[in-house]
């Protein structure tokens, strides 16, 4: 179940057809239930027998993995960020106002706008794509440099993980400098045949300090336990697919407490993300384990709760 509950019910039309109903009917029946003071607990209790899920916080089935601990990272905005942040802002505004959009056009509008405010969090030559990624302009490359600092102090090594191919040369190039040695990357564009052998080379005892992949390409399917230190440089909007991405840390074999950083900008779209992701982990964890709630999606809000969502707090941005 990655955002709503009408994915559960897509997944149940496929492996049960019929048990949870018609689309429509179920719909209908989980916004009731939202609304109950026992809450999902009849949906848990309907589902209950056709689900097995393992959770590695659950001590009974892997006892012996160390701690994970996650920390949210607050990275102040520059004020050129900020400056560049509310330009944003207001253009988006003056898009939502042409009339003539239909509904399609509208969502193209809405998610190219949410790429460029997650660009402009990340750096300004990011947005700008003029390739200078000075540190001093962005608040991320400031508290990358912090943790980096010490990190390269402890002798310690780390995963960054970054949803956008063309950051992951810019963070490798600025971690090279902190810590004396390059680092490996992977995204999207790196061979079959060479991924193997990049985390062979950082998995050896006196491999690379640091390793950049890309959500997509290097969030599944690795064994990366040479890092205790794992930092989400920007936010997927799943946070299954985030949770995934940790695991290349956190996992058999490792045998150190994890630390995740969780990159996000106060007082911008970003800190609303975080919260929405929050309530996504919380929905699954009502239907499938205990409490939880809902949201809906971005691309559906009207232009009022919209404009709401990626407005600039200046006071929380600057501090």
């Amino acid at each position: 179940m990655e955002n709503r509950l009408g994915d559960l019910w897509s997944l149940f039309d496929f492996l049960n057809p019929g048990l949870l109903g018609k689309a429509r009917e179920f719909a209908d029946v989980a916004r009731d239930l939202a609304t109950k003071p026992h809450g999902y607990a009849p949906l848990r209790r309907l589902l209950g027998p056709y689900l097995l899920r393992r959770l590695k916080t659950d001590r009974r089935i892997i006892s012996d993995l160390p701690d994970k601990t996650e920390v949210q990272a607050r990275c102040a905005l520059t004020k050129k960020q900020a400056v560049l942040y509310g330009k944003l802002v207001e253009q988006l505004k003056a898009d939502l106002a042409n009339e003539t959009l239909d509904p399609n056009e509208r969502r193209g509008l809405v998610l190219a706008y949410l790429v460029k405010f997650k660009q402009v969090c990340n750096h300004p030559s990011h947005w700008s794509g003029d390739g200078r990624y000075v540190s001093e302009e962005s608040g991320k490359f400031l508290r990358l440099g912090e943790i980096a600092t010490e990190l390269a102090e402890r002798q310690e090594r780390c995963l960054i993980f970054t949803q956008f191919r063309e950051m992951t040369g810019p963070i490798a190039a600025y971690l090279t400098g902190i810590f004396g040695r390059q680092g490996l990357v992977l995204h999207g564009g790196t061979s079959v045949a060479q991924r193997p052998k990049l985390v062979e080379s950082f998995q050896r005892a006196d491999g690379p300090p640091f390793f950049v992949l890309s959500v997509k390409a290097g969030g599944t399917g690795l064994t990366l336990t040479a890092a205790n230190h794992v930092i989400h440089f920007d936010r997927w909007w799943n946070p299954a697919v985030e949770n995934q991405a940790t695991d290349r840390a956190y996992r058999i074999g490792q045998k150190r407490n994890v630390l995740v950083h969780k990159f996000v900008c106060p007082g911008t779209i970003e800190e609303k993300v975080d919260a929405l992701m929050a309530q996504k982990g919380a929905l699954a964890e009502d239907v499938l384990g205990s409490n939880g709630g809902a949201e809906r999606l971005l691309t559906e809000m009207t232009n009022a709760e919209l404009l709401e969502f990626v407005r600039l707090d200046i006071q929380s941005a600057l501090v």
